[in-house]
């Protein structure tokens, strides 16, 4: 659950400064996103414990296209909460302002190859140049009407149907143009913001197979009554669910790049703080709000920088081996967990401030990725040490592929492993596991 204390002392120290204020929605963004419920949200800062939850949100925020993140836990254990307090934190978005229904849901106004055919119609129609290039060289979204509002929170309900979830044909507005007219679903107005499904397990599996589809392609593509076309779905997925009620299969789960449990044990004290702070927030939101403002800004701030140096974040040859390497060792099916994995680490290192991915970054990833879809996780030979992740690439014109290896050493190896069993050299299945905590592992 939620209660005060000190942020994550596990993640990275928050930059100084604020938050970039949003500019006042205008009316109609109001069912995109409601810009008092950010105002209502419980602090991100304020909850205690759930450390290792806090620091994958935050590692989804800045990489949105990594997977998104799935919690499992019992009641209330503030599954719910960490999804709104972490959209609490995420900047307004710049959207273009068409003044049309059907073609103003988020878009991006710096993309212009996510415009479809009517978003260039519409722009031509107020004058502006649908090629999105502009002769001058300048930013072609200062030429085109736009509006901050909110980055958008959409929940997914239970009884959701394909139509509302997807998009369909908008009946009158199709009768009075003569041909067919399409309605947007919630995953475009989800589009650069936040998708929360909670109960994820109860989901209907139709539903559950479109919605991780669209969210993985970045794409919702629409074939249905006589509609043929397409919509960006660039959206951070966040789902919860009560394994008490029911498991989600393991084929939706490697769906997400991060599945973790909010279960955790907590001291009487802990207890005690997290209903005096629960009970004050109730009684006034605002000033409860107050008491954690520059903790806030100061993850707002850190989020938004994050989000800007991911780009120039590199990672070597070597340290996605070391990746590899450890899902080999855990039994991980597929390659989902490395590409995760890579993606993880490489946010950790921007969340951060870094430009070159550091063996934090790895373990990082091992304990969030990796570990949670380990099969088989073999005890520790005391007598043998860990091996370290690789470092960084050096800094020089030399890349680390390029370093030779020295000949000799694989019969040194042999000489001095002469008198040993050799099949417990050969198989490197047998190679001791990383240290990971039970705690970052699903029930």
């Amino acid at each position: 659950m939620v209660a005060s204390g000190s942020p994550n002392p596990s993640s990275p120290a928050p930059a100084s400064g604020g938050a970039k204020a949003a500019n006042p929605a205008p009316a109609s963004a109001l069912r995109h996103s409601d810009p008092g419920a950010a105002d209502r949200s419980f602090p991100l800062a304020a909850i205690t414990g759930h450390g290792i939850l806090k620091l994958a949100l935050l590692l989804a925020a800045v990489d949105p296209g990594l997977g998104g993140v799935v919690i499992a836990g019992g009641r209330g254990t503030g599954k719910s909460v960490l999804a709104r307090a972490l959209h609490a934190l995420l900047p307004p978005i710049d959207v273009l302002n068409l003044g049309s229904a059907a073609t103003s849901l988020n878009v991006d106004p710096g993309r212009p190859d996510e415009w479809d055919s009517a978003v260039r119609q519409r722009i031509t129609e107020l004058g502006g140049d649908a090629s999105g290039a502009d002769p001058s060289g300048a930013d072609p979204s200062a030429l085109l009407p736009t509006t901050v509002i909110p980055a958008p929170f959409v929940q997914v309900p239970l009884g959701v149907t394909e139509d509302r979830l997807v998009g369909a044909v908008d009946v009158a507005a199709s009768l009075n143009a003569g041909a067919p007219v399409f309605q947007p679903g919630l995953l475009a107005e989800a589009h650069r913001g936040v998708l929360y499904v909670d109960e994820l397990n109860l989901l209907d599996e139709g539903v559950t197979n479109l919605l991780l589809a669209a969210v993985g392609s970045g794409e919702n593509r629409i074939e249905r009554e006589g509609l043929s076309l397409a919509h960006p779905c660039r959206c951070l997925l966040i789902a919860t669910y009560n394994p008490e009620e029911g498991a989600v299969r393991d084929h939706l789960l490697d769906r997400f790049a991060m599945a973790l449990s909010a279960n955790q044990v907590l001291e009487l004290g802990q207890r005690v703080e997290i209903t005096r702070s629960a009970l004050a927030h109730g009684e006034s939101s605002g000033d409860f709000r107050a008491q954690w403002q520059e903790e806030t800004d100061g993850l707002a701030t850190q989020l938004l920088l994050a989000r800007q140096w991911l780009p120039d974040v590199q990672i070597s040859r070597e340290q996605i081996g070391y990746l590899v390497k450890e899902a080999l060792r855990g039994g991980v099916e597929g390659h989902r967990s490395e590409l995760y994995a890579v993606r993880v680490a490489r946010a950790h290192a921007a969340l951060s401030g870094r430009d070159r991915v550091e063996a934090d970054d790895l373990q990082v990833a091992v304990r969030l990725v990796i570990a949670p879809r380990a099969r088989q996780m073999p005890p520790p030979d005391p007598d043998q040490p860990l091996e370290p992740p690789p470092p960084p690439p050096p800094q020089g014109d030399q890349t680390p592929e390029e370093e030779p290896e020295p000949p000799e050493e694989p019969d040194q190896n042999e000489d001095d492993t002469e008198d040993e069993d050799p099949d417990e050299d050969d198989n490197p299945e047998d190679a001791p596991p990383p240290s990971i905590p039970e705690e970052f592992l699903l029930d």
